[in-house]
């Protein structure tokens, strides 16, 4: 048999990535603005944001995205109603499809802000600086990037890239039809006692009630914590609470013992060990470091 190759076309490819961002805001934080000569979008994966291109001015909410092209303006500010988190990706890509992104303010969906995640985490193993330094200007690598890693972070920048132009383009193709669709990954289980404990973030949950209340098994349900998030159930429900206290410390309305108690927590000592066991920080570093951040960009632009 004679076999013949079958050569497989390129049509988006990224050329190099200047930086993979994930900043917590405080909701007085601004950025002034800039304007480089390679790509980059901002998204916000939780609260509210401002973003100001030479376009006009986008009020973005979770899950939106915005592009911007090359030699744009852009700014970004918080704001006073919810502290955002925001993800930012900056890269160089000169594939003629990118012109679909030009002014494009945009929804994720499921499949798609899965795909955004695994980028992410690739982006920590594959840097050493750190993600949430919104200064720094060069991305630096580990000495010991594991095995495939930088090809991984292209890879899924270029799969999110193809993916959002395809679910806007071609009617066809269905969000669903993502090998990363939450459908797929996460059950609808998980889903119900995850809504369970975003109703009870204000109480203190035990693996016995939360088994209780959802009528699963102990067992099962550390099982299937385990399988979808590689932790515990309670260990989840722990980072579910203080990535809340974050929100709230950066919404600057109530102090730490306040935010303590609404949590349900039983001391703010306790809570204190809790945040810097999850977050490598004290309340209070945590505090400083995003005021910080703001005092920074405000003296740095008079």
């Amino acid at each position: 048999m004679a076999y013949e190759s079958v050569k497989l076309e390129r049509e988006l490819i990224i050329d190099s990535i200047y930086t993979v961002h994930y900043y917590d805001y405080r909701n007085d934080f601004y950025f002034p603005g800039e304007k480089h000569d390679f790509w980059e979008f901002q998204c916000v994966d939780k609260g509210e944001a401002v973003v100001t291109t030479d376009e006009g001015r986008h009020h973005l909410t979770r899950r939106q995205v915005i592009f911007h092209k090359p030699n744009e303006f852009h700014d970004l500010m918080a704001t006073e109603k919810n502290a955002p988190n925001v993800i930012v990706v900056s890269f160089s890509c000169h594939s003629e499809c990118m012109h679909f992104f030009e002014n494009r303010v945009l929804e994720l969906s499921d499949s798609e802000r899965n795909i955004l995640g695994l980028l992410i985490a690739e982006a920590r193993h594959c840097f050493s600086s750190p993600l949430d330094n919104p200064y720094l200007e060069k991305m630096e690598k580990r000495p010991d990037i594991p095995f495939g890693s930088q090809q991984l972070l292209s890879l899924y920048l270029e799969q999110l890239l193809i993916h959002i132009i395809r679910r806007y383009t071609f009617n066809s193709y269905s969000a669903s039809d993502g090998i990363y669709d939450t459908s797929h990954t996460e059950s609808a289980l998980c889903r119900r006692i995850i809504q369970y404990m975003q109703d009870h973030i204000h109480q203190s949950l035990t693996i016995e009630k939360i088994s209780h209340d959802n009528l699963i098994g102990r067992s099962q349900l550390q099982k299937l914590f385990r399988e979808q998030y590689q932790c515990g159930a309670i260990e989840f429900f722990s980072r579910m609470k203080i990535d809340f206290a974050r929100q709230l410390i950066r919404d600057n309305d109530m102090n730490f013992t306040q935010i303590s108690e609404f949590l349900g927590y039983s001391s703010i000592h306790y809570f204190s060990r809790q945040f810097k066991k999850i977050t490598g920080m004290t309340p209070t570093e945590y505090a400083t470091s995003i005021k910080a951040l703001s005092e920074r960009t405000r003296m740095e632009h008079r």
